[in-house]
């Protein structure tokens, strides 16, 4: 569940998430992905990615929360058989947060990547990226 409130224009600060609010960006993007987005399918989504201590409670005040916020938006959909559920959809707040998880998560890939590239002896990406603009202004040996 959002511990924290979207800013009012969807902008997002890696330093305002917890890793537990990592829930927020794949529920956003199980939403994304355009199949009628209920609560069941969206569990299952999760659980495909590994998600498995989710429970539904959990992800249904998350939706909630995510459509209070103005990131979501749900409608009632009546099928064939069996009662109506909610079908949710991104609004355009939702799809600015969800890019602004991209970055964030990008740079928080890159910075893992440099650990442990170093952890296990190799050279950091800025080091394979660049080598002439090493921290001690030094040149290459």
């Amino acid at each position: 569940m959002p511990h924290r409130r979207p800013a009012s224009d969807a902008t997002f600060n890696a330093i305002d998430w917890s890793p537990r609010d990592i829930l927020i960006p794949y529920v956003l993007l199980a939403v994304s992905l355009g199949r009628a987005a209920h609560g069941y399918l969206i569990e299952e989504y999760l659980k495909s990615l590994g998600f498995f201590r989710t429970d539904a409670s959990t992800l249904y005040r998350t939706l909630r929360q995510l459509e209070k916020d103005g990131l979501l938006l749900s409608t009632w959909e009546t099928g064939q058989t069996g009662p109506a559920r909610r079908v949710y959809s991104l609004t355009d707040a939702g799809r600015a947060w969800l890019d602004a998880w991209v970055a964030t998560l990008e740079v928080y890939r890159s910075m893992i990547d440099n650990f442990f590239s170093l952890y296990t002896g190799g050279a950091s990406a800025g080091e394979r990226a660049a080598p002439e603009e090493r921290r001690d202004g030094g040149e290459e040996p």
